[in-house]
């Protein structure tokens, strides 16, 4: 827990936002970390700790609050670790992400874009289609708890009602609880994860349940009633990813799916695989993304770190050919499948471990006139000076990281000859401290 510090009555001026969503002050000419404050306001400081060089402070008392507080509507904001921003005005929100994003592109990539984007958003609430869940069985409770982890701690939270989660997830969270709780091996799972498709008359619910021991027949039978009745489908976990079945694969209806119908184009995915857990605005920063790329018929585009095709197949729909390129297999052989169902000829896939030495790939020798990045959170640069030789005249990066973001921007504007075009937010994640954006770059 770190090095208790002893409580001080005096009023701390909180003056910024710190990346993970915590209120930064000044105690004696130092930064003290206060989780739920916001710049502008004064507050009193509960129980405070050094942990790892950083001072960390509880807030005992909101002295003079920020114009854009709110009243969070979730009764476990703040001990829940599943979001971080919920006494944050939305609009306030995507403010400070936007100046996160602004702040690192200047101070670790000595870079500004020419135009900053408006934040593109969607729904504020009750939109995670993907999430994994903690489930704990406490027994001075008697109960099993479902739900996120808390925060700075490994204990589930204690949560009835997720507002963040779609229906009808957000409110299965109690009766799981429940269910597993009357359970033989309730103490033998220890998550869930859930994966929400399309559906045709409703959205498609997938609980994908980790079981450390197998279920017998009647907690088999258990798991049956409930999802008959709750409009779900189980699926048992018994080990690694690729161990994940349906409970009962006689029954299940198929595969899962979601739709993008700006470029009329269906994908199907697993429910362990990765997608985009805001559906609504992944459909729009596809859009958007694509809007940038200004890809034509007589284009060969080239898209790295591809996944299961969420912006290859799009793409295919307007330039003249597309490469999407993956570093896990099972996501490009799903791309592949991807492109059959929905008769695309143009898109090819190959699989290639996008940090290593690519010299010796064919495709990596070749001309491209636009690129596509949507790297992992360490960002993309290995494949920079291979985008560079690609020839593109025009980059679109999609980040889920501002920091690898500015620094991989600084490599292609002062090392491989672009300029930043434009750059902005993409609010992913409502309510919590993470930050998606897109940034574009022209060949100068």
């Amino acid at each position: 827990m770190g090095k208790p510090l002893p409580i001080v009555d005096t009023p701390v001026e909180i003056v910024d936002l710190a990346h993970d969503g915590r209120g930064v002050g000044r105690l004696d000419g130092k930064a003290v970390f206060v989780a739920g404050a916001l710049p502008g306001e004064r507050v009193r400081l509960g129980r405070r700790r050094r942990r790892g060089g950083i001072e960390e402070a509880e807030l005992a008392e909101v002295l003079e609050p920020a114009p854009d507080r709110v009243q969070p509507p979730c009764a476990h904001f703040g001990l829940c670790g599943g979001c971080a921003l919920q006494h944050l005005a939305p609009a306030a929100q995507l403010a400070a992400k936007d100046r996160e994003l602004q702040a690192q592109l200047e101070r670790l990539g000595r870079v500004t874009p020419e135009e900053r984007l408006a934040p593109l958003a969607g729904p504020a609430w009750e939109y995670r289609r993907r999430a994994r869940l903690g489930v704990k069985y406490v027994a001075k409770k008697e109960r099993v708890l479902v739900g996120f982890r808390e925060r700075e701690s490994p204990y589930v939270t204690d949560v009835r009602r997720c507002h963040v989660l779609v229906p009808p997830v957000g409110g299965l969270l109690e009766p799981l609880g429940d269910l597993v709780g009357g359970l033989a091996i309730r103490d033998r799972i220890p998550q869930i994860e859930v994966a929400v498709a399309d559906g045709a008359a409703r959205p498609r619910v997938v609980l994908v349940v980790r079981v450390l021991d197998a279920p017998g027949a009647d907690d088999v039978a258990r798991l049956r009633a409930f999802a008959a009745e709750r409009g779900v489908e189980f699926w048992l976990q018994p080990g690694g990813l690729e161990t994940a079945a349906p409970l009962d694969p006689a029954a299940s209806p198929g595969p899962l799916t979601y739709r993008l119908p700006a470029f009329d184009v269906t994908l199907e995915f697993g429910p362990l695989d990765f997608v985009q857990v805001n559906a609504a605005l992944n459909a729009r920063m596809v859009e958007h993304a694509l809007a940038w790329l200004a890809a034509e018929p007589g284009h060969a585009v080239l898209d790295l770190y591809c996944g299961l095709g969420n912006f290859t197949l799009p793409i295919a729909r307007r330039a003249g050919r597309v490469l999407g390129v993956e570093g896990e297999a099972g996501l490009v052989s799903r791309a592949r499948a991807n492109a059959a169902a929905n008769a695309i000829s143009n898109a090819e896939f190959a699989v290639a471990d996008l940090s290593a030495d690519l010299r010796g790939e064919p495709w990596a020798r070749a001309r491209f006139d636009r690129v596509l990045l949507d790297p992992p959170r360490v960002g993309a640069r290995e494949v920079l000076p291979l985008v560079a030789a690609s020839g593109a005249k025009r980059v679109v990066y999609i980040s889920c990281h501002p920091g690898s973001l500015a620094r991989d921007a600084g490599l292609l504007v002062h090392e491989h000859g672009f300029r930043l075009r434009a750059a902005g937010v993409m609010d992913m994640f409502p309510h919590t401290a993470h930050v998606e954006s897109i940034a574009v770059f022209e060949r100068t």
